[in-house]
């Protein structure tokens, strides 16, 4: 397979910037809440991983798994908790507002352990 490795450049003021175009699979990736967070923070912290990893062609994928993994992780952990929490539709049923409190809860902390374990790492 050849690579085609012409780069083509436009004059912006003084300065010649590439024309960099996102490959066929890199354009298709759609990043959900989890993997735009990721992004933010790898382009704040990481930079040089994400040069490298852009010169790869890898970062948009790595960013499409992350937030798949994130939200896998995020509804497991929900449903976990709130089943180990005795958190059920008996008690929606029962007292909504209860209910909602304790799933709000329940949400805030598995949002935390995936911010640690996987967005700000």
């Amino acid at each position: 397979m050849e690579q085609n490795t012409k780069i083509e450049y436009r004059r912006v003021g003084d300065f010649m910037i590439p024309n960099l175009i996102l490959s066929p699979e890199e354009a298709k990736v759609r990043l959900g809440k989890w993997g735009m967070m990721h992004k933010d923070y790898m382009l704040k912290h990481k930079k040089v991983t994400v040069a490298i990893m852009t010169a790869e062609g890898r970062f948009w994928q790595y960013l499409a798994e992350v937030d798949k993994q994130a939200e896998e992780m995020f509804s497991r952990l929900v449903s976990d908790m709130a089943n180990a929490e005795g958190v059920s539709e008996k008690l929606k049923a029962e007292d909504q507002m209860l209910w909602v409190q304790r799933m709000m809860n329940i949400e805030a902390r598995a949002r935390e352990i995936i911010y640690e374990e996987l967005i700000y790492v």
